[in-house]
């Protein structure tokens, strides 16, 4: 929904792991990151050790290796990483895998300590990893991985995603991309640029008015209303093929919404009979189903991660507020009252809360709320305008887009609005992020 508008604006991962000594501590979480009032848990992480040095491409391999294993263990946005110049560690009486001296760790404060091995022969890489709960004095993962040293980014991923799994049962977001429309003044294209920052990639061509791009659930598919014939129109993009198709060019606004849980349906806002309402469109036959019908204007669709209900966005009390329906458009229900401008919903893929973007001291920051309209948190307090949130595949992290100056810029933070990360940055504007589901 525009802001001065009633509508809206226009790895594979090749490492080969085999279990030795222990893999992951039997099914028990310890770390409670929903916990409200949650804080970063601290970690030691000591440099791996190369076990051939000799033949290692550079005698820095293991500090290269850690400090990149480092890097994407605190993109997690989860962990107090603690300065090696703390450590009390005696080498020649600690050796990874081998008996820890816990009481030194537990000295500097840390709760967590993480050690390793290192190999290089050849093409290959090798890496012996474990995880241990100073505080318990237990192992709770021991764990090699494999993969050629061309890969090793991908190989510190899966060790990083397999630390996170065995302390708070989710794996993170690491094999995860992020969608955009980047811009120069009103015309532009859509771009997916991968979780850490790296990798990104322009998927269209079309360099005109992009708006509202949304991932179909198997991360296939790119719907989006573009208005490159002059008019807007609503696009599927296979992203396999690098092929698209136009399947919504009714008279008058056509925007893309949400996808089914199942993939088999697509949300739309269509004003083909003089209003603009919100209908599912089924994929398979096109055909389409009218969900709301009301003198205001209904937009902005995002179904519940069971597929049974869906939040949108309504004037129809007078200004832009979320509201919720179930799937087949009854039992409507106003969640918002805060604010007079609330907009972009977005549900979280846990269920139970849902992310805005609301006008607040003249500006535009986000919000979660619950299902039921309570427990209403502010997560950003900036003085510029914080935009279209979206979940990531987890839920408990929250990507958004910020205006900055004449640029814009995708950030990344906590659920609770903490440890705020830049994913991207540029001169020219940058909006609507979409998160994409974890491929593997």
């Amino acid at each position: 929904m525009k802001k001065n508008s009633l509508w809206p604006g226009i790895i594979l991962f090749l490492a080969v792991s085999s279990l030795f000594n222990i893999s992951f501590a039997a099914e028990k979480i310890y770390i409670d990151i929903d916990f409200p009032t949650f804080q970063l848990f601290p970690i030691a992480i000591s440099d791996f050790d190369l076990k051939n040095p000799a033949t290692a491409k550079s005698s820095d391999t293991g500090i290269m290796f850690t400090d990149e294993v480092r890097k994407y263990l605190a993109m997690s946005g989860f962990f107090n990483i603690l300065n090696k110049k703390s450590y009390l560690e005696d080498k020649a009486a600690e050796v990874a895998g081998g008996n820890i001296i816990f009481a030194n760790w537990a000295a500097i404060g840390a709760d967590y300590l993480l050690k390793g091995n290192l190999e290089q022969t050849g093409d290959a890489i090798s890496a012996d990893t474990w995880l241990y709960d100073v505080i318990r004095g237990e192992t709770l993962l021991g764990k090699r991985y494999q993969g050629k040293i061309s890969e090793q980014t991908e190989v510190t991923k899966r060790i990083v995603s397999d630390i996170l799994l065995a302390l708070t049962g989710d794996e993170g977001e690491f094999n995860t991309k992020i969608a955009f429309v980047a811009k120069k003044g009103p015309k532009g294209d859509i771009y997916v640029i991968n979780y850490d920052g790296d990798g990104l990639q322009k998927v269209t061509g079309h360099n005109s008015i992009m708006v509202a791009p949304r991932w179909s659930p198997d991360g296939r598919f790119l719907s989006f209303t573009s208005f490159r014939d002059g008019r807007p129109e609503v696009y599927l993009r296979d992203l396999q093929k690098g092929t698209e198709k136009k399947i919504a060019s009714f008279s008058g606004l056509n925007l893309s919404g949400a996808w089914s849980p199942d993939g088999k349906s697509l949300l739309l806002t269509l004003s083909k009979e003089g209003n603009e309402e919100i209908y599912a469109m089924e994929l398979e036959s096109f055909k389409l189903k009218r969900l709301t019908s009301n003198f205001g204007i209904d937009v902005s669709p995002s179904w519940s991660p069971d597929g049974r209900r869906i939040a949108f966005v309504s004037n129809r009390g007078g200004s832009p507020q979320i509201y919720i329906m179930d799937a087949d458009g009854g039992n409507v229900k106003r969640i918002t009252y805060e604010g007079n401008y609330n907009t972009s919903p977005s549900w979280s893929p846990r269920g139970g809360r849902i992310a805005y973007e609301g006008s607040s001291n003249g500006r535009f920051q986000i919000f979660t709320i619950d299902e039921e309209g309570n427990n209403l948190l502010q997560l950003t307090f900036s003085s510029t305008d914080n935009e279209s949130p979206v979940w990531s595949p987890s839920g408990r992290q929250i990507a958004f887009s910020s205006r900055i100056n004449s640029g814009g810029r995708i950030s990344i933070m906590n659920a609770n609005g903490l440890n705020m990360r830049v994913l991207y940055e540029n001169n020219d504007k940058v909006v609507m992020p979409v998160w994409s589901k974890r491929f593997k």
